[in-house]
């Protein structure tokens, strides 16, 4: 389900793309998270406050307007292009003056044509679950841990990578550490916790850094730490990501 998660969510980010003007960080692309409905959502996209928002339980994206649903699709069963129909017969009723294009600037390891159909199982209701609660998990973590680290950075998700991350730069040092919750990669079969140290544009070395009290620190292929998300606890994470940040911060 995160392929299919992954793949609906650039609907969210082709909108920002359209319609907010553009940043030179991509950060008018990233995704926010709404725990208390489970909601990825955009921000708003026009006068009128209208956001378009992927439901995790659903598996549905919604059209909201001052927290209010206005317009619903269920995605089990639609193609591609059957969503971008949607998408646009909606725009046409909220009158948005800018139109709308499915244009990514990055490319996905997914190849999505016209035809490419979402599909739910019965049984695939309790992943979605399970993978709305551990983006809530990675929301609060991240909230909470840069409060107590002092640190500023908005929570969001980058929809290339689909991870959920912060950055932010330690006050008076050229020091820089970037945390978050990623999907199963080359580095993890299943989602997991990672945080790296940068001085300007390179990854700090982490080979001889201390101990940390759950996860691991890495220094090959990725310089930085990790903690599988599965079996790990809202204290497990925060006390991971306090430890390593307190470890950078002194580097």
């Amino acid at each position: 389900m995160t392929t299919q998660l992954h793949i609906a969510s650039q609907y969210l980010a082709a909108a920002q793309i359209s319609f907010l003007d553009k940043k030179d960080d991509d950060s008018h692309t990233n995704i926010g998270f709404n725990i208390e409905k489970g909601f990825l959502e955009t921000r708003s996209l026009n006068d009128a406050g209208y956001k378009l928002a992927l439901d995790y339980q659903k598996f549905a994206l919604h059209w909201t307007q001052k927290n209010t649903t206005r317009f619903s699709l269920n995605l089990n069963g639609k193609t591609h292009h059957e969503v971008l129909e949607w998408i646009q017969k909606v725009l046409k009723e909220i009158k948005t003056v800018k139109p709308f294009k499915y244009d990514l600037h990055y490319e996905l390891p997914y190849s999505v044509t016209e035809d490419y159909s979402f599909s739910v199982l019965d049984t695939d209701n309790s992943i979605l679950q399970k993978l709305m609660q551990q983006r809530a998990l990675a929301n609060t973590v991240l909230q909470d841990v840069l409060q107590q680290q002092q640190l500023k950075s908005d929570v969001r998700i980058w929809p290339h990578h689909f991870d959920t991350g912060a950055f932010s730069i330690f006050t008076g040092k050229d020091i820089s550490v970037g945390f978050g919750m990623a999907i199963p990669d080359s580095m993890h079969d299943d989602y997991y916790f990672y945080i790296s140290g940068y001085k300007g544009h390179d990854a700090l070395d982490t080979s001889s850094l201390s101990k940390l009290t759950y996860g691991n620190w890495y220094s090959d292929q990725f310089k930085g730490a990790i903690l599988p998300v599965t079996e790990t606890t809202k204290e497990m994470a925060t006390l991971f990501f306090n430890e390593a940040i307190s470890i950078l911060r002194n580097y």
